[in-house]
């Protein structure tokens, strides 16, 4: 049980992901988290630093999608400003849009990778499918009420994996 929360790949932030070795694993699509993954969760645009992450990950070869559990008028700014797809209300860990997707544009799960900032929701929902699962540090403390709750929960689930050694925070891994 407590193993589902182990992510495949543990980084800083998306700016330290090795995407080409990602690429080179089979991975065409990538599903980023919105609040926290992306941007800070009070934030309502896209940086010039992300337009340009996103714009030379698409050049690589990669599909970006969004996929966020934040209303739509959220995920539209970052949508339309960085021409990807995305998903609002997705309700992960919830495995239904992670399905959509892969059929919608058919790909298998050893072709999606599934990166965010929470244990609950982003990494428990990729591995539920059997995604790679990428978990990256929250950019921000700010959250909203419900990610308040998320993370007390987690961090319970972070100290079960410390005493495990499946998970140390800020030990990262490829």
């Amino acid at each position: 049980m407590i193993e589902s929360f182990v992510p495949d790949i543990y980084q800083k932030s998306i700016y330290y992901i090795n995407y080409d070795k990602l690429y080179k694993k089979g991975i065409r699509c990538i599903i980023f988290d919105l609040d926290n993954t992306l941007t800070p969760s009070h934030v309502n645009k896209p940086t010039k630093r992300l337009k340009r992450l996103i714009g030379e990950l698409k050049d690589i070869g990669f599909k970006i999608i969004i996929v966020s559990n934040a209303p739509k008028y959220k995920i539209e700014p970052f949508k339309n400003e960085l021409c990807v797809d995305a998903c609002a209300f997705s309700l992960k860990p919830s495995k239904n849009k992670y399905i959509r997707i892969m059929d919608k544009f058919k790909y298998k799960n050893t072709e999606v990778a599934a990166v965010g900032d929470q244990l609950l929701t982003d990494i428990c929902g990729a591995n539920k499918l059997d995604l790679t699962s990428i978990l990256v540090n929250p950019l921000s403390s700010h959250d909203y009420s419900i990610t308040m709750i998320n993370r007390i929960i987690e961090k319970f689930i972070y100290d079960k994996l410390d005493k495990k050694d499946l998970l140390i925070r800020g030990k990262y891994y490829e």
